[in-house]
């Protein structure tokens, strides 16, 4: 068993291991979170419940050192009680190969900072495991791994260039425009039939980054709500719905999304057998996916939310099933 208070000096063979596991979470700052809100804060509390040592550090803390990767951060103890819910130990730099486990939380965007953070952190997947498989989720961004189904997607289209955009509009009228990578309902555009600000976004957006636009046909149902529906290692355990504010297209809770109790429907779980065999495949523990209507619309890697959402309304314990589907690989 390795000694218990810092990271083991030798790489160990994962089925060596003891199941006290040592794990690393790579989140963004932990102090702001809403901590009856925050996705991985749930995570790291049921592990520290099951006996797991957690260490902490921010995205811009991991480094590759000499052959290393690296980060800069804490121990830290957590718990249920806002304005005291986390300890920090003394600030100290680990080996992450000598990990058991690391999770990477940070929000998008996903940006060249966020692809670098996967890159360095691949480098360990022979000694570590990362959750979600870093390889899979550079490979596999939200917005870009729905297209593998087109079966179950609305109407789309990427491209920069704007008559190509322009074309798709003119066929479908009413779209949702948005940033390929952008998260949390930020830069979120309906443009219906009579709309004429196109060129003029098209304009803005260019004029920040080099990067593609996605444009869908707009779908009337997500009045009734956007469905996130969460899956742990390619299984569906629950869903919530996100209502949109009167007025607002955007469902987000980021935004103002209202979230729901909400049950799976068949075409929830028709969509979820499509994507799920692939995910489990990929090394995607934890998956949110969205759902409008009948329609897949995006397939959240990089940091989804909703558990504790889909806890309070449904009883479902996803942050166990979670460490449930970790534990086992590590014992595997």
């Amino acid at each position: 068993m390795k000694a218990r208070g810092g990271p083991s000096k030798n790489k160990v063979p994962w089925g060596d291991r003891a199941l006290s596991l040592k794990v690393a979470i790579q989140m963004d700052p932990i102090g702001p979170i809403d901590i009856k809100a925050d996705s991985t804060f749930r995570i790291m509390v049921e592990a520290q419940a099951r006996g797991h040592e957690l260490f902490y550090y921010t995205p811009d803390k991991l480094a590759f050192e000499e052959g290393k990767i690296t980060a800069r951060g804490w121990p830290v103890t957590v718990q249920m009680v806002e304005g005291n819910h986390y300890s920090l130990g003394e600030q100290t730099t680990v080996d992450l190969s000598t990990y058991d486990v690391v999770w990477l939380r940070q929000d998008p965007p996903f940006d060249m900072g966020y692809i670098t953070s996967t890159h360095l952190l691949d480098m360990i997947s022979d000694t570590t495991l990362v959750v979600n498989d870093p390889f899979w989720v550079r490979n596999y961004p939200e917005k870009l791994l729905v297209l593998n189904f087109p079966d179950l997607t609305p109407p789309t289209t990427i491209a920069r260039d704007l008559n190509t955009i322009k074309a798709f509009k003119a066929k479908h009228g009413d779209v949702i425009l948005k940033p390929l990578y952008g998260n949390g309902g930020a830069g979120v555009f309906r443009l219906g039939p009579d709309d004429k600000n196109l060129s003029s976004l098209h304009e803005l957006f260019t004029g920040i980054n080099r990067e593609p636009l996605i444009v869908q046909k707009f779908l009337p149902d997500v009045s009734n709500g956007d469905k996130r529906v969460i899956l742990v290692d390619g299984e569906p355990v629950g869903a919530i719905n996100r209502v949109p504010q009167k007025g607002e297209t955007r469902s987000n809770m980021h935004v103002g999304g209202r979230p729901e109790k909400i049950g799976l429907s068949e075409r929830d779980l028709e969509i979820c057998a499509a994507i799920g065999p692939l995910l489990r495949e990929k090394g995607q523990v934890f998956v949110g996916i969205d759902v409008i209507g009948n329609y897949l619309t995006e397939i959240n890697v990089t940091s989804p939310t909703g558990i504790q959402e889909l806890e309070r309304f449904d009883g479902t314990n996803t942050a166990e099933k979670l460490w449930e589907v970790i534990e086992a690989k590590r014992s595997a």
